[in-house]
């Protein structure tokens, strides 16, 4: 069975309900990784934070973080009620997921490309993990770097990336594929949370993942 794995983004899951069977065979296996960015930033405008990023990445202070885990906690909760019963919610930071801290982000990191070994044990069953990206400390890591951090470690045959657009848009078109190169000539005109998704997507296919951003073939 081949492995997918399908990153779930907060705003694709606040605009339409979610369904795996649409991007995984019924026999193949799955995991999800998903964000919450508009649950967070409604979670902190609420408690009096204002939400920074850095070329799409959220800076998360230690005052928010607390803020940022509840929202997660939630957002996994409900996309585990909308997949069924086959899913299994995991907090990443319990799970295991281990990261480096990233300079300038506060309390966030990177993923470590190690797998633990719950989640492999998982594999082996009909479970689907629905990981929400937190990292032991805890440390927030962006959503699209986790899912792409554990394609790779995982081996797995594809990532997906599931948003609320239908691919990577450029003067109001879905370009079918981009390459490498694209993608760099494409970094001086895209901002915002496309730019770390298109990093994040390069990063697997460079390691042999095939990867699709919505309707957008992302290869190396």
């Amino acid at each position: 069975m081949s492995l997918t794995v399908v990153k779930c983004g907060g705003a694709a899951l606040a605009s339409a309900p979610f369904e795996l069977e649409r991007y995984v065979a019924a026999r193949d296996r799955a995991v999800v990784v998903h964000g919450a960015g508009s649950r967070i930033s409604a979670a902190l405008a609420s408690a009096g934070f204002r939400s920074t990023f850095v070329e799409g990445r959220r800076i998360t202070t230690v005052a928010a973080l607390p803020l940022v885990c509840e929202a997660f906690r939630r957002e996994n909760r409900e996309l585990c009620r909308q997949i069924g019963p086959r899913a299994l919610g995991l907090m990443g930071d319990e799970l295991g997921l281990e990261a480096d801290r990233v300079d300038g982000l506060g309390e966030a990191g990177m993923l470590r490309p190690v797998v633990p070994s719950r989640l492999h044990g998982l594999l082996s069953t009909d479970a689907v993990p629905v990981i929400a990206p937190l990292a032991r400390g805890p440390l927030n890591v962006n959503a699209d770097d986790a899912a792409a951090v554990l394609a790779v470690a995982l081996g797995a045959d594809r990532l997906v990336f599931v948003s609320d657009v239908p691919g990577v848009l450029v003067d109001g078109a879905v370009v079918p594929q981009l390459s490498g190169d694209d993608v760099r000539e494409l970094d001086r005109e895209l901002s915002g949370g496309i730019v770390p998704k298109l990093q994040a997507a390069l990063l697997a296919a460079r390691e042999g993942v095939r990867v699709d951003v919505g309707e957008t073939a992302v290869v190396a």
